[in-house]
């Protein structure tokens, strides 16, 4: 057993990294496909989309795209959606190009609503801070 680097442990002839295969592959998918959005989909109603995560199934078939939009209203969002959606062949083609691995996972494109959750947490907690906030308590139910 040796060590080639803090990341990498090696034991006999098995090269061990210290995450999951379906983590690497999420982070090289998430930059090809974000490439592939910003040169390749040539759709004017696209606006300012950011890549931010990839959830890959265990079999890595499947990944979830997840995305944030910079016009956060409701109708952009799922008109990009659809957009993007409707581009997943193209996309997914794109990626077999650019990553070399058995199978291509199948792309299904969703909003990312954690950046919404953190900003609304971030109110809330600006309004504690501020002192905007009632203190209406909720009676736990047995």
């Amino acid at each position: 057993m040796g060590v080639v680097s803090p990341n990498i442990l090696i034991i006999g002839d098995d090269v061990m990294h210290p995450y999951k295969r379906s983590k690497r592959l999420g982070a090289l998918l998430r930059e090809e496909i974000a490439d592939i959005i910003i040169t390749k989909v040539q759709d004017t109603r696209l606006g300012f989309v950011t890549v931010t995560d990839v959830d890959l199934s265990k079999d890595l078939k499947n990944a979830r795209v997840f995305i944030s939009i910079l016009d956060d209203r409701d109708r952009d969002r799922d008109v990009t959606i659809e957009i993007l959606n409707s581009a997943r062949g193209f996309i997914r083609n794109e990626v077999s190009k650019r990553v070399r691995v058995k199978f291509i996972p199948t792309i299904e494109f969703r909003i990312d609503r954690s950046i919404d959750h953190g900003g609304r947490i971030e109110k809330l907690l600006s309004e504690i801070r501020e002192g905007h906030v009632t203190t209406d308590r909720v009676t736990p139910t047995t």
